[in-house]
């Protein structure tokens, strides 16, 4: 074993890089962010409800995202039927961000948190920020 200086040294910097992000941050954690949903069309609404449950789309709105890109692009497919049965338009722009017109306050700010960069800004235009 005449390594073992070499092999405890690269240990003890592998797991000084391992944990560095622990002690950078001292061991604190951040708060989730506040989302804001209160915009000017959310707030004409008589019913206030997404197109499915808040609980589905804080997990899952990506893969409805992709999976209407997908359904729009590839099959022609224009419209989503609901787990309720309503029936939507498949559109960022025209169904999402119509009445989610805060992205800064609404998409941005699970999204930097959440430390993930979604590629929705690559194909669709940003929207104006609506007051809300």
């Amino acid at each position: 074993m005449y390594d073992r200086g070499k092999i405890i040294s690269g240990l003890a910097v592998f797991f000084a890089l391992a944990t560095l992000p622990f002690w950078v941050s001292g061991g604190k954690s951040v708060p989730p962010p506040e989302i804001k949903t209160d915009t000017s069309v959310i707030r004409q609404l008589k019913v206030k409800r997404c197109l499915e449950p808040t609980s589905f789309m804080k997990v899952r709105h990506m893969e409805l995202i992709i999976s209407w890109r997908q359904a729009v692009v590839r099959d022609g497919q224009r419209i989503y039927v609901a787990s309720d049965g309503r029936q939507y338009r498949m559109s960022l722009s025209g169904t999402c961000l119509n009445c989610h017109s805060n992205k800064s306050k609404f998409c941005d700010s699970c999204h930097t948190y959440a430390g993930v960069k979604p590629a929705c800004w690559s194909c669709h235009i940003i929207p104006g920020e609506a007051e809300g």
